[in-house]
């Protein structure tokens, strides 16, 4: 049975797919030890021979910016409650977590779930994801308003200041959190001390310059690319937005999640996050279990497809035409329109 739009129908999808939404701790554990040990190693091989080595230590920024990339997923996958079997396990793990990639954990996790919940949406923007404007909505705009959006939808911004906003002043000091919410404020809170208990102490043993020599370009790295996965896994030319009346999770995870097609060294890095519609249809199933559960049913093969090379192309796509259905750039509008 199908979906009017083309997609099956929720109760094909979940039959689908609900058998690999399970937790294996043995697994959980392996991936855990496989990416924390390496990213731990390398980073401390970085500060003791960064000045020995006349600075080529630094080009272990690399496989360690990936591995930041891995450790994320992992504490992604703690925030869906699907990583290990425990609820608990995935809270700890989790936080501890956030500390290293510096994203509060309850903070991240609520503000993330909204992202599940809205994707494709056009009537619930504004939490979660990347700031999207229909062309009409754009062309409403006054001048300052558009040039506001074309800086803000920029590749250097969205890809250079992006990774810093994120991690200094998003994830720091994010006052759209109504105070109310006590659990994401704690959150905040201990990350923040957390943090800056591990800089006095890494600045202690190593020195300050040693510590921003490594750090501040391992952000902007696994921060740059943890951004374009995330962009490119929504944001290309025949994505998925509908207004709420005709929206549903199912067509958001099929149409407007693309299947990322990566090598395999960087589909070990990126923890599968690639087999994104798969993950959007079930959030509990563990990235371990991802691209299994893709392989196993040819109606879970159907979502957009984007190769590494091909996705370069969604960089300049920035507005969604509701009239042609597709992402457009900013020269597919009116002549006359300049900013």
């Amino acid at each position: 049975m199908k979906h009017p739009g083309g997609t099956p129908s929720r109760k094909t999808l979940q039959r689908l797919v609900s058998p690999y939404a399970r937790s294996d701790n043995r697994k959980a554990l392996w991936q855990l030890s496989n990416t924390m040990l390496p990213f731990v190693s390398l980073w401390l091989l970085m500060a003791l021979s960064l000045d020995r080595s006349g600075g080529w230590s630094l080009l272990l920024l690399v496989p360690v910016a990936g591995l930041y990339v891995r450790l994320f997923v992992i504490q992604h996958d703690c925030g869906h409650g699907s990583f290990f079997v425990s609820q608990r396990l995935n809270n700890r793990i989790g936080a501890v977590l956030g500390m290293i990639t510096l994203f509060p954990f309850s903070y991240w996790k609520k503000t993330h779930a909204v992202h599940h919940l809205t994707s494709g949406n056009l009537d619930r923007r504004g939490l979660g994801d990347i700031d999207t404007l229909t062309v009409r909505e754009y062309l409403a705009r006054g001048r300052l308003g558009r040039l506001a959006y074309r800086f803000y939808r920029s590749t250097p911004t969205l890809l250079g200041v992006g990774p810093v906003y994120q991690f200094v002043i998003k994830h720091r000091f994010p006052f759209d959190l109504p105070f109310t919410e006590k659990k994401e404020w704690r959150s905040i809170l201990w990350n923040n001390l957390a943090l800056l208990l591990a800089t006095i102490g890494l600045t202690w043993m190593f020195g300050w310059r040693v510590v921003l020599a490594i750090q501040l370009p391992l952000m902007l790295l696994a921060g740059a690319a943890g951004i374009w996965l995330f962009y490119v896994q929504h944001q290309f030319e025949n994505t998925y937005w509908r207004r709420q009346p005709q929206w549903t999770a199912e067509a958001a995870a099929m149409q407007g999640s693309s299947f990322y097609d990566l090598p395999p060294v960087l589909r070990w890095f990126t923890g599968n996050i690639g087999y994104h519609h798969i993950h959007h249809l079930a959030s509990g199933i563990p990235n371990y279990r991802l691209r299994e559960c893709y392989e196993s049913s040819p109606l879970l093969q159907a979502a957009p497809r984007l190769t590494l090379l091909g996705s370069l192309s969604c960089a300049g796509l920035k507005l969604w035409d509701e009239d042609a259905q597709r992402m457009v750039g900013f020269r597919g509008l009116p002549a006359g329109v300049t900013t």
